[in-house]
């Protein structure tokens, strides 16, 4: 092993001796202490106290007063993996149920409160368990154990069919946008099929089959609550700056008189072998095929998940695998990559590539090449790099996730669900470091070599010869038990008794903000500008150099050159190959991203802090001696165009493309994909980047940020590797006019077949400004589209189920901004969204938010500062932003004011002034058979588009 892996293998040193105290039972048997965990030196570990209520809730605290937080997490040990045969989807269908109120808690009323505390929620399903989680203000928890108390003992009283009807009707319309309605959205479902038996836990989706959601009721859905959300079958976790006295008394107090459900034993284990390869092939709305490969797994936790981890690292992550080399890097595919997928009762070894059709490449190519690659694996064996840096690239993002209260909590709560122990991550990272050569060659040799595996090939509509295989297997028609409608009479209701008024909402605590980081200036020695903050609670940095060489220096006819330019910096350099350069990343636990935008390129890296000058190394290499090889640009330009045809069918981006060329203009680089078009890219040489690097990449134009445990003068030490940078690059050429738009005309895509409409509505607006006019829109926005419970979200998808969830918002940029509303609606209810969409802007202008709506406005958005500041990698946006618009350190002690002090009178005056339905576009991509004549009854003029943007003529086919 290197010194670079041996360094981070000194942080793991000591990690399995931390402190375990096993626990008698407490004087009172209502909170029973377990254990208690605490961290000695360097060692990784997150301590942590763990109880028991007399209920069998399990309770997990973890103290961190870095900052004044809390993260609430209560996991369910359910999932669809639960569900019985005939009745998926139950489990992510009842997520969204535990978010309707409970009896103590109005409908909606859980998304209102959280947000009003100033803070962010969720809810998240998987194959193997459910989870609801808040993070808040420090001063808020109590309330956040009442909202999750409530909904765990007193959810049945307050659930409807109504709101099951219209939960039901979300989850479709979610099924749609994520799985019906995106390229390759089936595969993972057509793939579960073929490779479990029938009747397999994860032989179904979480997200479920339609057909089953729309065979069962209410009760069917209470009957699922009864039996897996019971307090002992539940893990509370808790973690920030809290008493802890203070907090267990209430979770006593809210949680104790929840009754223990039924009994949940550990699910057995069932990983699966199969006896013959199985192919299988349908067709999709895609731009090139694509060719996944599963091999049967063992399971979470197993003994041979690790080296299997890292023989996924070896055959297909990074520059540095043998796909990349026999597939990538010779430009026969434009992605090869492979991981392993582990679930709580089986696991999955997965390969992906897309092939470069361009050159003719099939996907019976890629299955032999990879086939090949198998056999060269075998051949050369693992070598010591292949482990040092699987482990180490492995073993750093465990270091990562520790930067924030979400990340601990979550693993916390994880780990005590699946394995019993929340202090997991020692055991997790032990059994990376301890894995060896000949383990990942056993696993090898007992998983993949000669192994039969789920071949999918998903081919482009109209194209099955383009299939690697023709299929052998094919879906079976699902043996659906006869359904049984579940008698009410017979559900067994838990009813808890409490010595208080549960009906009364804790008081709401004052608003307090969240100090701003304190920050540093400096300069290179070279002059750039260098903003900073420390960071002490992990020993990482991050980083990013802003660099204004961005889409708006880019000539109208070769966009997408910042973008190529950008993505040849992750190429060879003079001083090293690509390869050697992940090698290096790898090794240290580093990671590093190159990427433009519509203003600028970025370089974002992340490392740990010791390792931070070697990476900042690596970091100066790629920016300044880039080799730009003509095969890495002809490779890099394939999979660029495969992006740009990608892209071309997402409905969601085809009418975001298409509205900012609306308004923005043809002529402006900035209202196009910053990955450029298929024309333009055609037109971009070698010696076009090359130029392009010269001209833009300057130390005059470039800005860096950073958050670290280092201070000031340490961190400009590390700047050293630019000291010789030198030249100065031009200002971007000036905007053209932005046109003029034609108010209430719907533009409108034909996208054949499309199992969802997407609309977006909008005009020009103001540009970004923190403290002005464009800041009060922000709030102006709130109440209409601007939180889960705006006027928009609760009529198009809580009341009406058209729609997963719609949000409008005043985006601003240095030079422009525009106001938009977006959401993908049913089919059916297209013409029927849009004008309910009208419709609740107009009585918006009329009537300007209400006092109720204002005040939430205000609590919700003052409240939520406590949480920016939290991550590195927060701390690092908010520095962007200061370095970005030029701000005053002080513009968040402005924001306040502004917020605190803003009234209904300025906001109707902004409504009406910004807000005209009449100077509104509107953008429609959809199925043109299905709901064009519905749309032409609107009281809009029609224009008609092709995919690219462009006016249909009378007469051309649409």
């Amino acid at each position: 092993m290197s010194r670079r892996i041996s360094c981070l293998g000194e942080i793991v040193v000591g990690i399995i001796g931390a402190l375990v105290v096993a626990q008698p039972a407490t004087a009172s048997d209502a909170v029973r202490l377990i254990e208690k965990v605490t961290k000695k030196s360097d060692e990784i570990v997150i301590p942590y106290e763990k109880y028991e209520l007399a209920n069998g809730l399990t309770v997990i605290l973890h103290e961190d007063k870095s900052d004044p937080i809390v993260h609430v997490d209560v996991t369910y040990h359910v999932g669809s993996a639960r569900e019985e045969v005939g009745k998926s989807g139950f489990a992510h269908l009842f997520e969204h149920m535990m978010f309707q109120g409970s009896e103590n808690v109005g409908d909606d009323q859980h998304f209102r409160i959280v947000s009003e505390a100033g803070g962010t929620l969720n809810g998240t399903t998987n194959s193997d368990r459910t989870n609801y989680y808040q993070t808040v203000p420090a001063n808020q928890l109590e309330k956040m154990l009442w909202l999750e108390s409530d909904r765990m003992g007193f959810l049945l009283p307050a659930v409807t069919q109504e709101q099951f009807e219209v939960q039901r009707a979300t989850v479709k319309n979610e099924r749609k946008l994520r799985v019906d309605n995106v390229p390759y959205g089936l595969t993972p479902e057509r793939i579960a099929e073929a490779l479990f038996p029938e009747g397999h836990p994860y032989s179904w989706q979480t997200i479920g089959y339609v057909e089953d959601l729309d065979r069962v009721n209410v009760n069917d859905l209470k009957e699922f609550f009864l039996r897996w959300y019971g307090p002992n079958n539940a893990t509370l976790t808790i973690g920030g700056d809290f008493d802890r006295e203070q907090t267990l008394a209430w979770v006593q107090k809210y949680f104790g008189s929840i009754p223990r459900g039924p009994e949940v034993e550990a699910p057995e284990k069932q990983p699966i072998t199969l006896n013959e390869d199985r192919y299988i092939s349908f067709e999709d709305n895609v731009s090139l095929p694509q060719l996944t490969m599963v091999f049967p797994g063992s399971y979470a936790r197993h003994s041979d998940e690790a080296p299997l981890d890292i023989l996924a690292s070896i055959i297909g992550q990074h520059q540095t695998s043998l796909l990349y080399k026999n597939l990538v890097k010779t430009g026969l595919a434009v992605r090869a990559n492979a991981f392993q997928y582990c679930q709580e009762l089986a696991c999955q070894f997965v390969i992906v590539a897309k092939p470069n059709v361009q050159d003719g490449v099939t996907l019976s190519d890629l299955e032999t090449i990879i086939r090949d690659t198998f056999s060269e694996f075998e051949a050369r064996g693992v070598q010591d790099d292949d482990l040092a840096r699987a482990k180490a690239g492995l073993i750093a993002p465990m270091v990562y996730e520790l930067e924030s209260v979400n990340g601990k909590v979550s693993q916390l709560a994880a780990n005590e669900t699946f394995t019993g122990n929340p202090n997991q991550i020692g055991t997790d990272i032990e059994r990376l470091e301890n894995v060896t050569k000949n383990d990942v060659m056993r696993v090898y040799r007992k998983y993949i070599k000669n192994k039969p595996a789920v071949i999918a090939s998903v081919v482009e509509n109209g194209k099955p010869e383009q299939v690697a295989h023709a299929d052998n297997w094919s879906r079976y028609k699902r043996k659906l038990p006869k359904y049984a409608t579940v008698d009410k009479s017979k559900l067994k209701y838990r009813t808890p008794v409490d010595e208080f008024d549960r009906s009364i909402e804790p008081a709401a605590e004052p608003a307090f903000f969240a100090p701003v980081p304190k920050l540093w200036t400096g300069r290179t020695k070279n002059k750039i500008a260098v903003l900073g903050a420390v960071n002490n609670e992990t020993p990482t940095t991050v980083l990013m150099f802003r660099i204004k060489a961005g889409q708006r220096a880019e000539p109208a006819d070769k966009l997408g050159l910042a973008m190529l330019t950008a993505a040849m910096l992750n190429e060879a350099t003079t001083q090293s190959t690509a390869e050697e350069l992940s090698n290096r990343l790898q090794k240290l636990g580093s990671f590093m991203a190159i990427t433009s935008g519509a203003m600028e390129t970025t370089l974002t890296l992340k490392s740990l802090t010791k390792n931070l000058d070697e990476t900042i190394e690596i970091a100066a290499e790629k920016l300044l001696f880039p080799k730009f090889d003509d095969a890495d640009f002809e490779r890099v330009k394939a999979q660029q165009l495969e992006r740009i045809r990608d892209e071309k069918k997402h409905a969601g981006r085809t009418a975001s493309r298409t509205f900012r060329r609306l308004l923005l203009g043809e002529k402006n680089s900035v209202s196009n994909m910053d990955i450029g078009t298929e024309e333009t890219l055609a037109n971009i040489t070698l010696d076009d980047v090359v130029e392009f690097h010269s001209t833009y990449y300057k130390p005059n134009a470039a800005e860096i940020v950073v958050v670290s445990d280092l201070n000031k003068r340490a961190l400009l030490k590390n700047m050293t590797h630019f000291a010789e940078w030198r030249g100065e690059a031009p200002d971007a050429p000036p905007l053209m006019p932005f046109p003029e738009i034609e108010g209430r005309t719907l533009y409108f895509i034909d996208r054949p077949n499309a199992e969802q409409s997407q609309i977006i509505i909008g005009k020009h607006s103001l540009p970004f400004d923190a403290t002005g006019e464009q800041y009060r829109l922000q709030i102006l926005n709130f109440p209409l589209g601007g939180a889960f419970n705006s006027r928009l979200n609760l009529n198009l998808r809580e009341d009406k189920g058209y729609t997963y969830g719609i949000s409008s918002q005043f985006h601003g940029e240095q030079e422009y901004g525009f106001f938009l509303a977006s959401a993908s609606v049913r089919t059916d209810a297209t013409d029927a969204s849009i004008r309910e969409i009208i419709k609740e802007i107009v009585k918006y202008v009329e009537g300007g938010p209400t006092d109720h709506e204002l005040q939430f406005a205000q609590s919700a958005m003052g409240r939520i500062n406590a949480l920016k500041f939290e991550t590195p990698e927060q701390k690092l946006g908010f520095l962007s932003k200061i370095q970005t618009y030029d701000l005053s350190k002080k513009f968040v002690d402005e924001q306040k004011t502004i917020l605190s002090s803003i009234n209904r009178s300025e906001l109707n005056g902004l409504a009406k002034k910004h807000l005209n339905v009449k100077d509104m576009i509107f953008v429609v991509v959809g199925d043109k058979t299905s709901i064009f004549p519905e749309l032409e009854r609107l009281d809009l003029e029609i224009v008609e588009l092709d995919p690219n943007g462009d006016r249909i003529v009378a007469g051309e086919s649409g």
